[in-house]
């Protein structure tokens, strides 16, 4: 790969990064590989048994972030690794919608040569190891060494961002490294959702069960999706107990704890607290500054010293993710500028975003700190806060001071639920969507939220 299509290639990742979420980007764009620019002509190579899948779901935002940063007049094709016939190559179409369309793919089973999570970054040598994750990673390691001789199932929780994709992620390429004869498959929650509907609508269940049944392990990422789907729980539940009692593996992963999914079925939290649950936190500021030297080597960033890392480190504290973020802006920042990357640099770049006076140990931010500064700069009672109005005045700041408040706190989905008005825990998470995805688009949402964290000294999600 050329210089220019790497950088060029980089440029479309972080398109394609802000326009999914982290696991759907880490399993099924990730793994995307730019092959070649011709003309206007864009090749990218996706894994064989995973390229109309991609096509299918993924088609238009491919393309539409191929656009904003090569222009309208470029073309996407996706091809597999080996030269394909023409008839084989899989136009992705602009007009395809990549949202709209029902989903009928819970994803490729995975073998050694196609692997939608065959991202060279996410190893475990790639892993690395604190005292936060210290417990998850070691027994993610054992089931990958040895499958279903340990930890069956092995159940995996921690928020967003803090290297849960990885590990699943992790423990399928070492599998199929090692053990290329086993059937590996890999989904999500809510790609085993939609592909359960898609068989139930087709009156194909026999052939759905048969993909998931006969396989010796099962990874599945995001599995708090399936709460209050009730067919697909017991599909589930009937699916997690023929490999179970077959003897095959069972890795789930969950941005909360067992005992926390309150509206998934009692009898699967049961299964799911039997194994071993591993919780990952947010890295410490020593965890933080290895992940970034380990970054800084692995994409060969220039560095006088490592003081633009340690500001990082110490002003970035909420995940892995935010942590990366971070070093992806400095970097861009002091290439576009042609300055050097330096500490003081990292401090003028990240001053705005995580002030220095915002740092872990100055203060706890709690519900009450997080709703009291939403009611005054939106000039709201609380009583207005954690009504069921639905108003615009209303459900924009109350979504704001969800999502500060599952940022900012230890509290789970259910407890914010319940300090504001008892709603149930999937409206918070969907509030926490909304404003996740409005603040990335929207410069006065955006400017609302950074105000809000000045009055509470805390840095920005």
């Amino acid at each position: 790969m050329s210089v220019e299509l790497e950088h060029i290639w980089s440029r479309v990742q972080a398109q394609l990064a802000l326009a999914v979420d982290e696991p759907t980007y880490r399993i099924w764009l990730g793994p995307l590989r730019p092959v070649e620019l011709e003309g206007e002509r864009l090749l990218i190579e996706a894994p064989p048994h995973a390229r109309r899948w991609v096509q299918d779901r993924f088609g238009r935002i491919i393309q539409g972030s191929v656009e904003l940063v090569l222009g309208e007049h470029v073309a996407v094709e996706l091809v597999g690794p080996q030269p394909a016939e023409p008839a084989a190559i899989a136009r992705v179409s602009r007009s395809s919608s990549a949202r709209e369309r029902p989903l009928h793919g819970g994803g490729p089973e995975l073998t050694p040569h196609a692997s939608p999570l065959g991202n060279p970054k996410l190893t475990f040598d790639q892993f690395v190891i604190g005292d936060s994750n210290r417990l998850a990673h070691a027994a993610a390691l054992t089931v990958a060494e040895m499958p279903s001789h340990a930890y069956n199932p092995l159940f995996i929780c921690g928020p967003p961002g803090v290297g849960k994709t990885h590990l699943l992620s992790s423990i399928a390429n070492l599998l199929l490294t090692h053990n290329p004869a086993l059937t590996v498959r890999a989904t999500t929650g809510e790609a085993f959702t939609n592909e359960f509907l898609g068989a139930l609508g087709d009156g194909d269940t026999e052939t759905f069960k048969a993909r998931f049944r006969h396989i010796d392990v099962l990874l599945m990422d995001d599995v708090q999706f399936l709460e209050r789907k009730t067919k697909t729980e017991e599909e589930f539940f009937h699916t997690f107990n023929a490999l179970h009692d077959g003897g095959r593996q069972i890795v789930l992963s969950s941005d909360r704890p067992p005992h926390d999914l309150q509206a998934l079925e009692e009898r699967l939290r049961e299964r799911f607290q039997a194994g071993l649950v591993a919780d990952i936190k947010a890295p410490d500021l020593s965890t933080r500054m290895a992940i970034l030297r380990k970054r800084a080597s692995h994409d060969r960033i220039p560095l006088a010293d490592e003081s633009a890392l340690t500001v990082i480190a110490e002003r970035v504290h909420t995940n892995v993710r935010a942590l990366e973020g971070a070093l992806i802006r400095v970097v861009a920042f002091s290439s576009l500028t042609g300055r050097e990357l330096t500490a003081e640099l990292t401090e003028e770049v990240l001053a705005s975003l995580y002030p220095r006076s915002a740092q872990p140990g100055r203060r706890t931010r709690t519900v009450a700190d997080i709703q009291r500064a939403t009611c005054e700069l939106f000039d709201l009672s609380p009583e207005e806060l954690t009504s069921s109005a639905r108003t615009p005045r209303i459900a924009w700041p109350r979504q704001l001071a969800m999502y500060l408040t599952r940022e900012l706190t230890g509290e789970s989905l259910p407890a914010i639920g319940r300090h504001f008005g008892g709603r149930d825990h999937t409206t918070v998470l969907h509030a926490c969507r909304r404003t996740s995805a409005r603040i990335d688009s929207d410069e006065e949402s955006r400017a609302a939220v950074e105000k809000l964290c000045r009055t509470l000294d805390c840095p920005l999600p």
